[in-house]
């Protein structure tokens, strides 16, 4: 398979089995629940983990709103946007690194996301085929702080290495190649 939704959270469920601290262990369990809710697209499920004043940080793209929500409404119509409404929810995050503590978790990795030609197209991006899907790839990490006081995720703060969007027109792929999501 060229894209596995699963390795979003495979290396965290590791992690886990081996900590200790009640409160690692709850956000690495948190950072978990987000996961499969995003790969299930239950937007409820994701919205369940975060805190009254969720902010997301995406630090390549700091103008633009949109990615960069400070309100639970503003997570919900990112996610609607950005994953639910373009279809784009087939994302691989293949985890080679997690750091977790008291305050947050820390996950690196490559990411794949297969994007419909529409979309692309729909962006400027030159495709041969609207109906066919793309791997974007980029390496990503993310840090997941969490609210002390509620003891959900505050949300997500996150770098990519590069635009995962360069050179996707060459990187085709099916649905066939997708993995199903087992949660």
């Amino acid at each position: 398979m060229k894209l596995d939704p699963n390795k979003i959270w495979g290396l965290l469920e590791e992690r886990l089995a081996t900590e200790t601290d009640p409160v690692v262990r709850r956000n690495l369990e948190l950072v978990i629940a987000h996961g499969k809710a995003e790969a299930t697209l239950d937007l409820e499920g994701v919205l369940a983990t975060l805190c009254p004043n969720p902010r997301y940080v995406a630090h390549t793209s700091p103008d633009v709103a949109l990615v960069n929500p400070t309100t639970t409404e503003g997570v919900r119509a990112f996610y609607q946007a950005t994953i639910v409404d373009t279809d784009a929810h087939r994302i691989e995050h293949d985890v080679d690194r997690v750091i977790a503590d008291r305050t947050a978790v820390y996950t690196e990795g490559v990411v794949k996301i297969a994007y419909p030609g529409r979309v692309l197209a729909a962006r400027g991006i030159s495709v041969d085929d609207p109906d066919a899907y793309y791997l974007y790839t980029s390496r990503m990490a993310i840090v997941w702080p969490v609210d002390p006081e509620s003891g959900l995720l505050v949300g997500e703060e996150s770098w990519v290495e590069r635009d995962g969007f360069h050179g996707i027109a060459e990187r085709k792929i099916t649905l066939d190649e997708v993995e199903p999501v087992r949660v």
